[in-house]
């Protein structure tokens, strides 16, 4: 249903008020940094739609692979990395499917190019969803009637977190007055938390600023519509950057589409 004025509540509209008040902080952040090379701290998300796919059966280590990045990306320094920069990586390693072990597939992604700069980086996998989940998250949760702004309309984003239409408030599904973000043009801009009973946490290395979440939730932790998929390592600890995913059927496949949140880590990183 429609978000109305009864729905907010005072709660709501404070909690969404003082959000706003972040964002706008951050966007007013100097910008004499925006004239030195690009930096992109560590517990930065890089929201990213994976443009390769990648199977057991046909990848190859030392292939490259490369994903997009889906939403302008702020900054501590006023700088933006925006939406269209993309991430480089490479197969690590690709262990077929046998009796005793699941097939599996490692993967980097170690390189940002950015409005022509390329950055080197460390990233860990916070979560993945597959193409249809990704569509699922951007298809309204009711269908538009006559005259209808679609972009007003609510959706679910992946983990359960409703957006109230653009520019509107996110919440979590569990209760509508706390809110977790806001909802942009090209997706969501909110604080990270963490998950319980999982190894996901919230804001890392001093990093709070709000993030840029596109269609995933602020929890949002692990593997989304990818049946038979699971995370074997998110490379947030030792071997720091490298991700490693496992499939308990006998070929791994993730589509090229898939959604990723991958998060920029220190090779020494707090776990």
């Amino acid at each position: 249903m429609k978000l109305t004025s009864k729905t907010y509540g005072l709660t709501k509209v404070v909690s969404l008020f003082l959000f706003t008040l972040t964002l706008i902080a951050v966007a007013g952040l100097p910008s004499s940094a925006n004239e030195g090379a690009l930096t992109v701290p560590s517990g930065t998300i890089l929201p990213v739609r994976l443009n390769s796919t990648l199977s057991s059966a046909k990848c190859k280590p030392g292939q490259e692979i490369t994903g997009r990045i889906m939403q302008d990306v702020p900054l501590p320094s006023g700088r933006t990395v925006p939406a269209g920069s993309k991430v480089i990586g490479h197969i690590a390693d690709v262990v077929p499917a046998t009796s005793a072990r699941n097939a599996q597939i490692s993967i980097q992604f170690d390189k940002l190019v950015s409005s022509g700069e390329t950055v080197s980086i460390h990233t860990n996998l916070r979560a993945i969803a597959g193409f249809m989940g990704v569509m699922e998250a951007q298809t309204p949760t009711t269908a538009p009637g006559e005259g209808d702004n679609f972009d007003a309309l609510n959706t679910v984003q992946i983990g359960g977190d409703i957006a109230y239409g653009y520019g509107g408030p996110v919440t979590t599904s569990a209760n509508p007055n706390d809110v977790v973000g806001k909802e942009l043009k090209d997706g969501m801009l909110g604080q990270v938390r963490a998950k319980e009973g999982t190894k996901c946490r919230g804001a890392l290395d001093g990093n709070d600023n709000p993030q840029a979440l596109w269609v995933f939730s602020s929890d949002a932790c692990g593997t989304y519509r990818l049946e038979h998929i699971s995370i074997a390592h998110a490379g947030r600890t030792a071997p720091v950057g490298l991700i490693v995913l496992s499939s308990d059927k006998r070929t791994l496949k993730i589509p090229e589409g898939a959604g990723m949140l991958l998060r920029v880590t220190t090779v020494d990183p707090k776990v």
